[in-house]
């Protein structure tokens, strides 16, 4: 079984809503199935193929969000001791050093990853360009545009 590392923010939203779909969701889609039900022929009955659709979409999002949270190695960042290194979970203060803006970024899991919410992917290329670096150190990017070069301003345990 692979692991694949969470931090607890994003185990902790994959929980709610999971808890959500099953004790609101299906219960309220089980009804309407009933209640599509109790209007006569099913062949005909919009009502009842569009509520079997919804319960199909909730049962395979509830069963997706069983099996990731089943793999998951969630990973609290403020319970390692801070290094300087980039590490899962920490904050990265980066500047770039063609235009020298600054961006921040947390490293997360996959399923977390939400780039307007300035937080990246594990995985994604910016990330495996950080890990095991340290405050000062350059990371090379490698884009589509071609390299790009960012300092590590700072790395923080949030």
């Amino acid at each position: 079984m692979k692991r694949v590392p969470m931090t607890v923010e994003g185990e902790k939203r994959l929980r709610e809503e999971l808890s959500h779909l099953k004790s609101v969701e299906r219960p309220k889609v089980i009804g309407a199935i009933a209640e599509a039900r109790e209007h006569g022929d099913l062949k005909e009955n919009a009502e009842y193929h569009a509520a079997r659709e919804q319960q199909g979409f909730i049962e395979g999002r509830i069963a997706d969000l069983e099996h990731k949270l089943s793999q998951a190695l969630v990973i609290d960042v403020t319970s390692i001791d801070h290094t300087g290194k980039v590490i899962f979970g920490t904050t990265v203060e980066l500047i770039n050093l063609d235009t020298e803006a600054t961006v921040r970024y947390q490293i997360v899991g996959d399923d977390e990853a939400d780039i307007k919410a300035g937080k990246i992917s594990v995985n994604s290329p910016i990330a495996r360009a950080m890990i095991g670096k340290e405050e000062g150190d350059i990371a090379c990017v490698e884009t589509p545009a071609g390299a790009t070069e960012y300092e590590i301003a700072e790395v923080l345990h949030l």
